[in-house]
C-alpha cells in the first residue's frame, strides 16, 4: 500500500515503484463492508466461468450459493465491478450516446503476423479485503502481454497508460475493444486515431469477439488470482507480473507450436527481445 506519510520516499515515487495512477491514491472510497467483498468476489468466479452470463443467471447462482440478494444488487455491484453479462440482454457497460462506436472488422479475417491485431480489455482482480482493476494489451497472433496496468479505482487514465506504454513495444494495424466507456471516450479514440490504428469494436452479444484476451484473464484468475489472498496492491502486482513474465517468456503453447508468446513475437518482427530482461 502507498504510505502517504512516509517521511522517507514521496507519493509521486511509491507510485513510480508500484507502477500505479498516483491520482488512484487520493480516491477515498466509502467503507466496504466484508459482506460486499464476499459477494463481489463471488460474482467474479461465476461470471469468470460463465462470461455469458447476465445479472439475471448471476443472481440465480448465488441464490444457489445461498446468499439471499435479488437482481437490482447483483447489477449495481457488476457495474461497480465493470462486467457485464456478453450475451443478448440489459447491457450494464452501455456507453454514452456522444460515444464512438466501430464495425467489428475481425469476423473471417486471418491474423497471421504480430502486431496486425491487439485486443484490448479490463478484469476485476481480488484482494482479501477488497479489489483492484487489471486492464492488458494483448497481441492475438502471438498471445504476447504487450503491456498492463493496474489500478484501484476504473478512472479511463489506466487504460490511456497501458496503451500509450504498449505503443512503445509495437503498434499495431487494428485494435479490438468492446463498447465500455473507457473504449469510446474521445481521449481513447483520440490516441488511436493519432496513430493510424484501425478501431474494431465487439457486436452485442457476441460471446467470442475478444474470446483470446477473455481466455488470458481466465487462466490467470485460476492460476495465480484465485490460489492466492493478495492482501496490497503491491502484493497483487508482484503476483501478477510474476504471471505475465512467465506466461509471456517461458511458457510454451501448444497453438504457438510450443514455442513462448515472446519468442513468437520478437522472431516474427524481426526484434532482439526474444527473452525477459532482468530488471
Amino acid at each position: 500500500m502507498v504510505e502517504k506519510d512516509s517521511k522517507e520516499i514521496t507519493v509521486k515515487r511509491q507510485c513510480e515503484l508500484l507502477d500505479i495512477n498516483r491520482t488512484s491514491i487520493y480516491y477515498t472510497p466509502v467503507p466496504i463492508s466484508p459482506e460486499e467483498i464476499e459477494i463481489k468476489h463471488k460474482i467474479d468466479e461465476i461470471y469468470t466461468r460463465w462470461p455469458t452470463y447476465g445479472y439475471r443467471r448471476i443472481t440465480a447462482m448465488l441464490k444457489r450459493y445461498g446468499y439471499e440478494i435479488n437482481r437490482k444488487r447483483v447489477r449495481r455491484y457488476m457495474r461497480e465491478m465493470g462486467i457485464y453479462g456478453i450475451c443478448s440482454g440489459p447491457n450494464l457497460s452501455k456507453r454514452n450516446k456522444q460515444h464512438h462506436t466501430y464495425p467489428y472488422l475481425l469476423r473471417n479475417l486471418p491474423i497471421e503476423r504480430p502486431n496486425q491485431v491487439f485486443g484490448i480489455d479490463i478484469t476485476y482482480i481480488r484482494m482479501k479485503h477488497g479489489w483492484m482493476y487489471l486492464v492488458a494489451l494483448i497481441d492475438w497472433h502471438s498471445r504476447y502481454i504487450v503491456s498492463w496496468e493496474l489500478s484501484q479505482t476504473l478512472e479511463k487514465s489506466f487504460v490511456l497508460t497501458a496503451v500509450r506504454k504498449g505503443l512503445i513495444t509495437g503498434k499495431p494495424e487494428i485494435i479490438n475493444i468492446d463498447q465500455g466507456s473507457h473504449f469510446t471516450c474521445n481521449d481513447y479514440i483520440d490516441l488511436l486515431k493519432e496513430n493510424n490504428i484501425k478501431i474494431s469494436m465487439d457486436g452485442k452479444g457476441r460471446a467470442t469477439d475478444n474470446a483470446i484476451t477473455e481466455r488470458f484473464f481466465r487462466s490467470l484468475k485460476y492460476e495465480k488470482i484465485y490460489r492466492m489472498e493478495y492482501e496490497t496492491p503491491r502484493q497483487v502486482r508482484q503476483g501478477i507480473t510474476e504471471y505475465i513474465d512467465e506466461y509471456n517468456y517461458e511458457r510454451p503453447h501448444q497453438s504457438l507450436g510450443y514455442k513462448t508468446p515472446a519468442e513468437v513475437y520478437f522472431g516474427e518482427i524481426g526484434g532482439k527481445k526474444l527473452f525477459q530482461e532482468s530488471s
